[in-house]
């Protein structure tokens, strides 16, 4: 019996989400495709050049907005099957609030592995590539919105690059070489550099060309004018592309490499790890949705309760968006511990799904 309501529940579940979802990737792939067409006859830009890079962000997407998703599915699914009497029906029949609950956990399992899935191995990559495909096709360069370029830190060494390439080349980038007690020792100018992998344990090293080294000394200032120099960094070109990236959308393993980079320089990294505690959670946000989904379908309205309910979904999808971006912002600014920012959102909703329940249960 209880096999048998699983299936039921999960066929129910999965393709209202479907729907929801299908719906939210055609509704934001239009608006991605709008915001394009400014740029359009462009440098060669053309309107299939936007619609494959409009294509290209669609795992991004599908990541974002599955936890919207599953709770306005589940909520419609629910609700249709309460409106039927089908949860008084199961209820009558000896399905417990418990069980009921239980088997919601057991169904979110798939939406929990979809989103680990798309978030960890899917939407990355295929972000990365629908940047650069744009880049590519537009003859931009990526750059910061800071006039003198992107500033890093690397070791006693500061780096200023003025342009990333799409091919992750740097063009016009300044070396600041510093001692331990802080004294400039020589600022290194370069109009290009091309990093060279070397070996197979991914070690690689900067190769400059068209360089010009000031050195300083207590007594004097020396110009040197080297064609090529060796630059051996930590700084990789995976690392100085993240900088380019929201956080929210790296993968875990791009956000630990680069949240190690900081911390050995000193570096405030609580944006990054906010972003890790979020990434590592953003699965569950789906498990959350359909917990909360539960007491609209155990309150019996017959008439206009569908509509309003899936109303009160969109709304409080909306809602759990801005508490993740805001908690995530106060987070940063307060110096919040990044698991307590990360995970209040879902927590506060959690928490009002239990709410909820003891209320209905009590009626």
């Amino acid at each position: 019996m209880n096999r048998i309501l699983l299936g039921y529940l999960a066929r129910e579940i999965y393709a209202a989400t479907l729907m929801v979802l299908l719906a939210f990737l055609g509704l934001f792939a239009f608006f991605d495709f709008v915001n394009e067409l400014p740029d359009i006859g462009r440098s060669g830009y053309q309107a299939h050049h936007a619609l494959i890079y409009v294509v290209m962000l669609l795992p991004t997407r599908l990541y974002e907005l599955l936890p919207v998703a599953v709770l306005i599915g589940s909520l419609y699914a629910l609700t249709t099957l309460a409106r039927h009497s089908e949860i008084t029906v199961m209820r009558a029949s000896g399905l417990s609030t418990r069980r009921m609950l239980g088997m919601l956990c057991l169904i979110g399992i798939m939406p929990v592995a979809f989103t680990y899935v798309f978030g960890e191995y899917l939407a990355p990559p295929a972000e990365s590539a629908a940047r650069q495909w744009r880049l590519i096709r537009t003859k931009s360069a990526i750059s910061q919105q800071l006039r003198s370029g992107l500033w890093v830190k690397d070791g006693l060494r500061t780096v200023n690059v003025r342009v990333l390439q799409p091919d992750r080349s740097m063009n016009r980038v300044r070396v600041f070489t510093f001692d331990e007690a802080g004294a400039l020792q020589s600022i290194a100018e370069a109009e290009r550099g091309v990093y060279v992998q070397a070996g197979d344990k991914g070690k690689g090293y900067w190769h400059l060309t068209d360089v010009t080294r000031t050195e300083f000394s207590d007594d004097h200032i020396a110009l040197a004018s080297p064609d090529n120099v060796i630059w051996e960094s930590a700084l990789t070109p995976e690392v100085l592309s993240v900088l380019m990236v929201q956080p929210d959308r790296m993968s875990v393993t791009a956000l630990l490499a680069y949240i190690s980079h900081l911390r050995e320089n000193r570096q405030d990294a609580s944006r990054y790890e906010i972003a890790l505690w979020k990434k590592l959670t953003a699965p569950f946000a789906s498990l959350v949705m359909l917990i909360l989904a539960l007491p609209f379908a155990l309150i019996h309205e017959r008439s206009g309760g569908v509509s309003v309910k899936v109303f009160l979904g969109v709304m409080l999808g909306v809602t759990f968006y801005l508490l993740n971006g805001m908690f995530s912002s106060l987070g940063t600014i307060n110096s919040w511990p990044p698991s307590i920012a990360a995970v209040t959102p879902s927590l506060l909703f959690l928490m009002a799904a239990a709410v909820m329940l003891y209320i209905v249960e009590r009626r």
